[in-house]
């Protein structure tokens, strides 16, 4: 019965985030990102002390039930260890003393190098950023393009509730990453269970340190218990010794597994208040697994190596030396600043707060939010940025800003958003189809919603842009809607802090109409 509660919580809370992700069309509503502001390190960084206490208490009661029910990477892991038991059915976890030594310095690295400005490796281990970065670049397209072939038969039959979306590529770099994330982490969970959980990822070290002290515990001894190994067997934490008939606490993720292949009544779970009874260690069961921690050792090892991928990927920008190559017709531009989201305030505090889970990236309606690749240089790898190639960003649109869990992106309103000025207008004359074909133009300032670009004569009838710093509040719809390729004749250039624009509003006029007007 307790697990089968555990296992309907898991479903409801993995579905409703995954399909939060995956949401192209507003099914879910907006107040669904609550499931993200319950993560614990997105929760940490916005100092949301209101769901750090929820998660502390919620440990301190029923012990690492996060890990198990809300962890999106943690349900996921159990998932792949489901697809894996239907392949070999009579897989067993033996018990292994946990690695606490490289937990502990593995959480004491990462608090050294975020006050160090490394907030990198944090996205990299955090596990809601992990699961976040899979769900936006490996199980969005796959969802967008079943919808597109579902869209394609259903409108020849004159069905017209689906409508086809266009599948965008959001980097190679983000895309690397998610990949190797999902294959590495699920080849884990495959094997071993959850030594991902137990082994390598900060949180549940520290929740599992919370989780020795909690009220509710799995109980395992008693007059009927033969030490059989059977719980242990079953664990997929591993953190059952049968033999001494000891339980490791800090890795227990309450999965109550072990409750139900207990034919003895030997394994209980209730309040923790009781002393066990001491008990001679009995002789292991099997001698099968005497190795086991070497193995997992050589395993942790390469994983390790496997970290070092992202330094590897990162060493060559090949963006800019492709873009050069197309340099014979037009002036090549180069951004010097990579323009943030709206809510970032500037680009220190983005980077040290961001935790890289694409979030917005796959909720943006413009679809303009962007991974960045070494926009920000290495510390802002994977870090969103704003790419004005697909789309610009809505005059009015916050969105971004209301779902980001760990407040990288600082809510604002509609009317703070129309005066910030996230990056500056910039103008390339030579590049510019006015002057290079004679031809008329006027794009850019037609759809520039603070006429930050207007036209001002140049040769007979043409017309050329002549832009004004102070309107612009850099929303991209000059840069996206210009026509020249590859090098556009007008871009935004980031603002390090943001600004704000000198935008004036046209006050509404109120108009008394007396009589009709015929």
């Amino acid at each position: 019965m307790k697990k089968r509660i555990r296992v309907t919580i898991s479903v409801i809370i993995f579905s409703l985030l995954t399909f939060y992700f995956l949401d192209f069309a507003d099914i879910l509503p907006l107040k669904t990102h609550i499931l993200t502001h319950i993560q614990f390190i997105p929760a940490l960084l916005a100092v949301n002390a209101g769901f750090l206490i929820f998660i502390t208490l919620l440990t301190l009661v029923f012990g690492r039930i996060y890990c198990s029910s809300v962890c999106p990477l943690g349900i996921f892991q159990d998932i792949v260890n489901r697809i894996s038991k239907q392949f070999n059915r009579k897989k067993k976890y033996p018990y292994y003393k946990a690695n606490n030594k490289l937990r502990w310095i593995i959480v004491a690295l990462l608090i050294v190098l975020f006050f160090a400005g490394g907030n990198v490796f944090i996205s990299i281990l955090d596990p809601y950023s992990a699961y976040g970065r899979m769900a936006t670049h490996i199980l969005k397209p796959i969802y967008v393009l079943l919808n597109n072939g579902i869209a394609f038969v259903s409108n020849h039959f004159h069905y017209y509730n689906f409508y086809p979306v266009e599948i965008i590529f959001k980097g190679m770099a983000a895309f690397v990453i998610a990949l190797v994330t999902f294959f590495v982490i699920g080849f884990i969970s495959y094997k071993y269970g959850r030594l991902y959980c137990n082994t390598i990822c900060p949180v549940g070290t520290i929740l599992g340190f919370f989780a020795r002290f909690s009220l509710f515990k799995i109980k395992l001894g008693g007059p009927n218990c033969n030490s059989c190994g059977l719980c242990e067997m079953k664990c997929k934490a591993s953190c059952i010794n049968a033999a001494n008939k000891e339980i490791d606490y800090s890795r227990c993720v309450s999965c109550f597994n072990c409750l139900e292949v207990c034919h003895r009544e030997s394994l209980s779970w209730g309040f923790s208040f009781k002393k066990k009874p001491q008990q001679k260690p009995i002789t292991p069961v099997t001698e099968a697994y005497k190795n086991v921690d070497i193995d997992r050792r050589k395993l942790i090892s390469t994983l390790l190596g496997i970290g070092l991928l992202p330094k590897i990927f990162a060493r060559k920008d090949t963006t800019e030396k492709v873009k050069e190559i197309f340099t014979l017709h037009n002036v090549a531009i180069k951004k010097k600043h990579a323009v943030t989201p709206p809510g970032s305030v500037d680009v220190k505090r983005f980077n040290e707060y961001c935790t890289a889970c694409h979030l917005c990236v796959s909720k943006c309606p413009s679809q303009v939010l962007k991974p960045a690749f070494l926009e920000y240089g290495l510390i802002g790898i994977m870090q969103p940025s704003m790419n004005f190639e697909h789309g610009y960003s809505n005059y009015h649109c916050t969105l971004c800003t209301e779902i980001c869990p760990a407040k990288a992106l600082v809510n604002i309103t509609e009317k703070e958003k129309k005066n910030l000025q996230i990056g500056q207008v910039q103008y390339v004359k030579e590049n510019c189809v006015v002057v290079t074909d004679g031809t008329d133009c006027g794009a850019c300032s037609e759809h520039c919603p603070t006429q930050a670009v207007s036209m001002q004569p140049y040769k007979g009838d043409l017309r050329i842009p002549t832009i004004n710093h102070d309107l612009c509040v850099g929303c991209g719809a000059c840069e996206y809607i210009c026509p020249v390729r590859p090098f556009r004749a007008i871009y935004v250039e980031g603002n390090p802090t943001h600004l704000q624009a000198k935008v004036v509003e046209e006050k509404e006029q109120k108009i008394e109409v007396k009589d009709f007007g015929f």
